[in-house]
């Protein structure tokens, strides 16, 4: 495919369009994906409760690891919408492939290191002995073959920045009952002869990834205009690398710092004991339906915020995040708050643990205030990134994450003995305070003028 079939695209996403109309496939795709999880959570835990630990740590791990391929398709993303808002489509195929290339040979490299050094990591995060040998083998299984879950990404950003959101809904929903089988055959179905457990649910997940990334691509290939492939590398688009690197370390260094610290709050909390270690983790997934509404307004804002801002039009963009940002809180905050009432039932299809039921409704108390500074981050920090201001939240998040979240998880956790309790006051602490702060900044206009497009003459 030339240049020129991009030149000649017309508006890929229409930003006066109701924000549902992008929002409502990326809730629908982010809730399908979510369920994976706890499907995965669910189906262990009525197998053995130290495998959902186990399983639960190492997809922390991974879920650190994998942050290392947004550092380039976070900024595809943010820059692909900006050159589309400001019809300069030159460089979009460049743009395209260099992101795919970079990913995949990043991801290559992290897959081999999971796969030989994935004991050397459960041990450094303090898990118990009896749940090492199901964390490894399943680290070895998913994290070998993550470069899946890297080439998924990149062009899930890509697609989302050309307006084609509904897609990722239906290729989630294919991931989801794809993997939910496979859970079933190795651990109750046919297949649970074979005794492997967790590596089991590891192969049924790789194998969903493989056949979804499989649709996304062929989805690309028929429907963007656009093409990836080594002539545009020829010559090496250095600078397209370099803008993507510039924008893509601190667009993903936010996410980054709030991974680590969790892995040292999730070290801690091991230390607690395996009642608390699961209890965070059927927290952990009921928590997420609280901000699905959030996340989906978030990313659906994120793009046309990027559209808005490569077409110099800062005041649409500003109001366009406010609009979002009302309704986020209310229903995020609803949800969180039903989640609550709903505890004693839904913590109960986890586990019959009296401890865990007792330790879990009070934890999602906590939840609701959490769930106010969360909402807030997402759907402001996220139309930050768009707009180019990518700085300002690593440093936030850097120095409140750990200031804040690690420090304090310590200090109440550990120091004065309130357990899990005192982890979720200061992970709420930590949210609400950046909420605050990122609020302000957007209020007073700090993030305009940052827009990655310069210009052109046309």
């Amino acid at each position: 495919m030339s240049e020129s079939k991009v030149q000649n695209k017309k508006d890929v996403v229409d930003i006066n369009a109701p924000l549902i109309k992008f929002a409502l496939p990326v809730f629908v795709q982010a809730f399908l994906s979510m369920l994976i999880g706890y499907a995965d959570s669910l189906m262990l835990t009525r197998y053995s409760d130290t495998a959902v630990g186990a399983v639960g740590n190492a997809n922390q791990v991974l879920g650190f690891l994998t942050l290392a391929f947004t550092i380039i398709s976070s900024a595809t993303g943010v820059v692909v919408s900006q050159y589309l808002g400001a019809k300069q489509f030159d460089k979009i195929n460049r743009i395209y492939t260099v992101s795919v290339a970079f990913n995949l040979v990043l991801s290559v490299t992290i897959s081999a290191v999971v796969f030989i050094f994935s004991k050397g990591m459960m041990n450094l995060m303090h898990l118990p002995d009896e749940m090492i040998p199901d964390a490894v083998s399943y680290m070895r299984l998913v994290g070998g073959f993550i470069f899946l879950q890297a080439l998924s990404d990149t062009f899930y950003q890509i697609l989302r920045s050309n307006g084609k959101m509904v897609f990722g809904m239906v290729s989630a929903l294919v991931t989801n009952i794809l993997n939910i089988a496979g859970n079933y055959l190795f651990l109750y179905g046919p297949l649970k002869t074979l005794g492997l457990g967790a590596s089991g649910v590891a192969v049924s997940s790789v194998f969903s990834r493989f056949v979804s990334l499989a649709v996304i691509v062929v989805y690309f290939k028929l429907k963007i205009d656009g093409d990836v492939s080594v002539k545009y590398l020829k010559p090496f688009p250095k600078d397209i690398l370099s803008s993507l690197i510039k924008l893509g370390i601190p667009t993903a260094g936010e996410n980054i710092s709030y991974n680590i610290s969790q892995i040292v709050i999730s070290a801690l909390v091991n230390s607690m004991g395996i009642v608390a270690i699961n209890t965070k983790i059927y927290c952990g997934t009921l928590s997420n339906f609280s901000y699905l509404y959030s996340i989906s307004a978030a990313v659906a804002t994120q793009i046309i915020v990027g559209h808005a801002v490569g077409a110099n039009k800062y005041d649409f963009a500003f109001k366009r995040v406010v609009k979002s940002l009302v309704p986020s809180l209310i229903i995020s905050v609803g949800i969180a708050l039903t989640n609550f009432l709903l505890s004693p039932y839904t913590l109960a299809v986890f586990t019959d643990n009296a401890q865990s039921l007792t330790l879990g409704r009070e934890i999602m108390l906590i939840a609701v205030f959490l769930e106010i500074g969360r909402t807030c981050n997402l759907v402001i920090i996220y139309s930050m990134r768009a707009a180019g201001d990518v700085k300002f939240p690593t440093y936030l998040g850097i120095a409140s994450m750990w200031g804040v979240s690690a420090l304090f998880s310590y200090i109440l956790g550990i120091v004065f003995n309130m357990g899990l309790i005192g982890v979720w006051i200061a992970m709420a602490a930590d949210e609400i305070l950046r909420g605050i702060i990122v609020s302000i900044r957007w209020v007073r206009g700090d993030w305009r003028g940052k827009r990655v497009v310069t210009d052109s003459v046309r």
